[in-house]
């Protein structure tokens, strides 16, 4: 259920209300809309009707929500939400690009690519310090190494810098350099992680679950949400179907079917989604076309190289490319890169 509260609603009023909530053993979120504050009331309590809270001072209405994801239906608010990432806003009609390796490798290789994916226009460094591989003996990634130099690439360039986070117990330690957390494919239904994630501010990169439908992953995000953390960012990123020519199939048609049923920010990553550069750039076109928000991609100097994921990273000349011919795209629907 949703409380919507009268535009002339005074702080004591809305107060009152979240005490009330708190009184009768549910949960309050507070959603602060244009033009009028709305209480999200989380908890099963059934028993007690609209007209209860229709009553109390300052209430506009109250509103069963039907859905199974509570906060982040577009039924409790109808705008899109607008994600402030360092000096960008993901969510509004700028496409925001996020790039970067799929492992951080060196000092030098990150600065480098830093320096050339922000002069071609992305907003934030994407660059992996913890690998969740399903090899044992596969790198794993240099760890808090890793996260020193993304934060030193940050101080170099002023990009942004995103990150995955792998459990709970790290979460303290990658925020202390990231301004961006990624909870991977795999990691979608680690409901620890998605709590812990949930209790700082810190805007998340959920990635949906490799087999997961739609409403699981909008409940995985829910997960965040209910914990008072407003800033969750879906990335579709390929799921697993019989087909075996890209390492995922890629369901660009869930971006609409995503902006239709939630109001948080919907960004598409077509390189784990195919695992093909050569479908990585026309992809992440067709992205920008259905209306994604923004883009994740991994992009590395010298791929066949690459100590991760080399044959599904574009170079870096690629990019520069691609961020050229996405503009012409995006102008088309009204947006710009």
């Amino acid at each position: 259920m949703i409380i919507v509260m009268k535009p002339n609603a005074e702080k004591r009023e809305v107060d009152h209300v979240v005490e009330k909530v708190e009184e009768v053993g549910c949960k309050a979120i507070l959603l602060e809309g244009t033009n009028r504050k709305v209480i999200a009331v989380i908890g099963d309590k059934r028993d007690i009707s609209a007209g209860f809270w229709d009553a109390i001072p300052g209430v506009e209405k109250a509103v069963p929500i039907l859905t199974p994801y509570k906060i982040a239906s577009r039924e409790v608010k109808k705008t899109s939400t607008e994600i402030k990432i360092n000096d960008y806003i993901l969510g509004g009609r700028k496409i925001g690009i996020i790039a970067g390796p799929c492992a951080v490798e060196s000092q030098d290789q990150i600065n480098f690519i830093a320096e050339r994916v922000k002069k071609a226009g992305a907003i934030a460094l994407r660059g992996g310090a913890f690998k969740p591989r399903t090899n044992p003996y596969s790198f794993q990634g240099l760890m808090e190494e890793g996260l020193e130099y993304l934060a030193k690439a940050r101080e170099a360039t002023g990009l942004a810098v995103v990150t995955e986070v792998l459990s709970p117990e790290h979460v303290g330690l990658v925020s202390r350099y990231v301004d961006v957390l990624q909870i991977g494919t795999r990691n979608m239904a680690n409901f620890l992680l998605l709590k812990a994630v949930g209790e700082g501010k810190k805007p998340v990169i959920l990635k949906r679950g490799m087999s997961a439908t739609l409403d699981e992953f909008l409940l995985a995000g829910e997960y965040i949400l209910s914990q008072g953390n407003p800033n969750v960012i879906l990335c579709e990123r390929g799921i697993r179907t019989f087909e075996t020519h890209t390492r995922f199939t890629l369901s660009l048609s869930i971006v609409p079917q995503l902006k239709k049923l939630t109001h948080l920010p919907v960004i598409v990553d077509p390189s784990h989604g195919t695992g093909v550069r050569d479908l990585v750039l026309p992809m992440s076109k067709g992205a920008i076309a259905v209306g994604a928000d923004g883009l994740l991609i991994e992009v590395h100097p010298d791929p066949e190289k690459a100590f991760v994921d080399g044959p599904q990273s574009i170079t870096i000349e690629e990019f520069e490319s691609l961020m050229e011919e996405s503009r012409s795209i995006s102008a088309a629907i009204g947006r710009y890169i």
